[in-house]
Parts: C-alpha cells; sequence; structure tokens
C-alpha cells in the first residue's frame, strides 16, 4: 500500500459535512498522502468514508478505526471492496475492537475478549477469499499479541497514543515487511500552559479507557503520570507541541524507530478548524 510518509489523523465528529468538504479538500491539496478518520457516534465509518472519497480524487481515505461492532463482516468485506473499486483503489479500511462503553452501554453488544474477537472476525470476513492478503485491510493494535495477528492476518497495524518506543516494539513484533501507521498528536503553539490545557483537553476522552490506559501503563508510565488528566511528561509525551522543527523531530523518531506511515493530529482550540488547518499547512512538509 502506498499510503504517502505523512497523513493526517481527524475525528470524524469534530466537523460537519460542510466543513470535512473544505478540510479533506485542503489535506488533499497540500500532499499529505491519507486522511484517517474515526467511527464514534456521530458518523458511519464505511459510509463517511464514502462522503470523503467522493469530495476527494487523489488523497486515499482510511478508516482508524471502523469498529468491528458496528457491522458483521460480509458487510465489512463487502463495503471493503465496493469502497475500493468505486475510488480507484484510495480506500484503506482499518478495524478495531473498540473499548467497552462504546460497544455495550452505545451499541448494546456484549465486549469479548479482544483478541479472539478480531480473529474471529477477520477469519468470517476472508474466509473463501483467495485474494485476500491483498486487500487495504489493517487493524487497530497496541499489544504484542494484537500487533501480531495484524501481521499474520492484513497488511498491519495501526497504534494510537504511542510512543516512539513503542512503535520500535511494533516494528520488532510484525516484522519488516508489515505497514505501522502511527498516529502522533502535535501543537504549533510556543506557550507551554496552553499546549498542556489543549493536550489535556484533547487525551481527556482516552483516560477512562482502559485500552489505551494499560497500554500507557505497558510502554512505561506511572500511574501517577496518568493521575488528574495527566502530568507534564505524559502530555508532553501524547502531543508534541512547539515549531515546526520540533514536531519534525518527533514524526522522524517514529519513522527511524519504524513506522511506514505517520498521521498528524492537529490539537487546538475546541471548534478551531481554522487553526487546524494552518497546522496541517505549516506541517505538510516535515
Amino acid at each position: 500500500m502506498n499510503l504517502g510518509q505523512l497523513g493526517v489523523w481527524y475525528a470524524a465528529d469534530k466537523l460537519d459535512p460542510k466543513q470535512w468538504i473544505d478540510f479533506v479538500q485542503h489535506v488533499e491539496s497540500l500532499g499529505y498522502g491519507t486522511l484517517w478518520h474515526s467511527e464514534s457516534t456521530g458518523f458511519e465509518a464505511m459510509a463517511f468514508g464514502a462522503f470523503l472519497l467522493s469530495n476527494s480524487t487523489s488523497l486515499k481515505v482510511g478508516s482508524a478505526i471502523a469498529n468491528i461492532y458496528a457491522r458483521d463482516a460480509m458487510a465489512a468485506r463487502n463495503g471493503l471492496k465496493t469502497l475500493s473499486r468505486i475510488s480507484g483503489d484510495r480506500y484503506i479500511l482499518g478495524l478495531g475492537v473498540s473499548h467497552v462503553p462504546l460497544v455495550e452501554q452505545f451499541r448494546g453488544h456484549q465486549y469479548g475478549k479482544p483478541l479472539a474477537a478480531m480473529r474471529a472476525y477477520l477469519e468470517a470476513m476472508t474466509a473463501g477469499e483467495a485474494d485476500n492478503e491483498a486487500w487495504p485491510l489493517m487493524i487497530a493494535a497496541l499489544g504484542p499479541k494484537m500487533l501480531a495477528l495484524a501481521a499474520e492476518s492484513t497488511r498491519g497495524a495501526i497504534p494510537y497514543n504511542v510512543t516512539p518506543q513503542h512503535t520500535a516494539q511494533a516494528r520488532a513484533i510484525c516484522g519488516p515487511d508489515a505497514s505501522i501507521v502511527v498516529e502522533q498528536k502535535v501543537c504549533l503553539e510556543s506557550d507551554n500552559s496552553q499546549a498542556l490545557e489543549w493536550a489535556r483537553r484533547e487525551l481527556s476522552r482516552y483516560m477512562q479507557l482502559p485500552n489505551y490506559y494499560n497500554n500507557w501503563l505497558n510502554i512505561g508510565f506511572t500511574e501517577a503520570d496518568l493521575a488528574d488528566g495527566g502530568n507534564e511528561r505524559f502530555l508532553n509525551a501524547m502531543v508534541v507541541w512547539g515549531n515546526e522543527e520540533t514536531i519534525r523531530r518527533r514524526v522522524q523518531e517514529h519513522r527511524d524507530a519504524g513506522a511506514s506511515h505517520v498521521c498528524i493530529q492537529p490539537v487546538h482550540a475546541e471548534g478551531d478548524v481554522d487553526a487546524a488547518k494552518r497546522m496541517l499547512s505549516a506541517l505538510a512538509g516535515i
């Protein structure tokens, strides 16, 4: 998969459809390789992917991630094939097991053991399909077993909320051939207190999700680091802030650690889409 070295990640629920048309065309005009979007509560991932593809011409679009509890394996398979065909192979399906609150409270399903659930889903999705190894299919993965499954059964892994050290671990587990797509939050802001305020707000929604919390502990953060919204050490690790060169260095750390593609997520004042666009314009060449 040719994703380009640098992409963009942005949460689907942050913009309305009119804003998204402008945003996806702005990202495309800047030369980014792939635009990645979330699936949370306000948009259905594959329909939203079709919308972004229909409002762009060359940019690749990927789900990061589409929740496996939101559609059965056959719907995911047919959706992947449909979006790939109608877009000229510009679509990447990133699947994930999501999180207990989004599965049980929001969707009303029973959350299964993550590794077993994902393995069974992929087996059902690819059953009888001789060409599935070439599908633009990836999975969200943090822990060693899910990373190994990503390399074994898909084109690679999409780690989120991680450090370059985790990227190196992911590459070691996945081997040299798998794609490793790493998300990195960025903030073009010179004021330390302002950057930390925005970082803490951006990360607050993830602090209550065990999959992320437990992975942070596994990669070297302590409960003290994560208390009260996260200390400065933790926030600086998750959100790189400063000038273009500071951000470029962090992105390069991920590349040096084995990332195939880094997707940057702008962090800014709530609702300030113009700030997001300015950051992406300034960082397009890093």
